[in-house]
């Protein structure tokens, strides 16, 4: 019976194998003329680039063994994939660290909505770490995680403006990171929603507002709202280089509070 075509090149490269292990053997044990000759006729037969036939034939049984099986965990976790992609597009793609936490919130629902789960899928659920969630939802957000940046790139990446005087403290009620996103789908040309998001660093209160394009009044205006539902005041801003934040409207109004505090 003759062979089908995928298994003769199977064989060959069997055969090539056992040939690199031999030829492998005899370059390591002999002096520089020997090993010149055999590197000649190794090129020869096989078609390599010298420098890569010297890579082959230099690689000892272990570093080829270890090449052949890169370091790494067991790709164990390859068959709680989906059930963790499903559960991270619905908690609107949490990072690992959070992930991590959130599963046993959304596990006990995940059967009516997507299918039953394995026991052997439950149990590597409850022992997955952040970092291999990270690891298996990587390609994924690689691929639909490409957002458009809003914000030009400065000198000065981050702004921490303090009002009323006060010493910039994250850990302390008041002081806010702000941040805008675009809704703007795969072009930021034309007019379009953006979505402004105010948090608190100590206690994470966040407040989110939306405006049309990013104009510094309507942001002005959207952050004296948030300013006036607030539970606590406003003691500083931290903000990138985006045009919506780093504006004289806003830093005009933030200095003018340092002379009229709000309330």
């Amino acid at each position: 019976m003759t062979p089908r075509n995928g298994g003769v090149r199977m064989q060959r490269k069997v055969d090539r194998n056992e040939q690199l292990e031999v030829l492998r053997l005899r370059y390591q044990g002999r002096g520089k003329e020997g090993r010149t000759r055999l590197l000649d006729e190794f090129c020869e037969h096989f078609g390599y680039e010298r420098k890569y036939a010297i890579k082959l034939l230099s690689l000892t049984a272990d570093a080829a063994q270890a090449k052949e099986s890169p370091p790494g965990p067991e790709p164990k976790y390859d068959a709680v994939t989906e059930v963790v992609t499903h559960v991270w597009r619905a908690a609107e793609q949490l990072c690992g660290k959070r992930l991590v936490w959130a599963l046993p919130l959304w596990l006990p629902h995940y059967e009516r909505h997507y299918g039953k789960l394995l026991p052997k899928q439950k149990k590597l659920l409850s022992e997955v770490s952040a970092a291999t969630l990270d690891r298996l939802l990587a390609p994924l957000k690689a691929q639909c995680c490409k957002g458009l940046g809003g914000t030009k790139p400065g000198t000065l990446l981050r702004h921490h403006v303090p009002i009323q005087g006060e010493v910039w403290n994250e850990h302390r009620i008041g002081f806010m990171e702000v941040d805008s996103v675009a809704h703007c789908g795969g072009s930021l040309a034309g007019d379009f929603i953006w979505s402004l998001t105010y948090t608190d660093l100590a206690s994470s209160w966040t407040e989110s507002r939306a405006v049309w394009n990013k104009g510094s009044t309507g942001v002005l205006e959207q952050t004296r709202d948030v300013e006036g539902k607030l539970p606590f005041p406003i003691l500083g801003f931290d903000f990138d280089n985006g045009s919506e934040w780093l504006n004289w409207t806003l830093i005009r109004y933030l200095q003018e509070r340092t002379r009229h505090p709000f309330g």
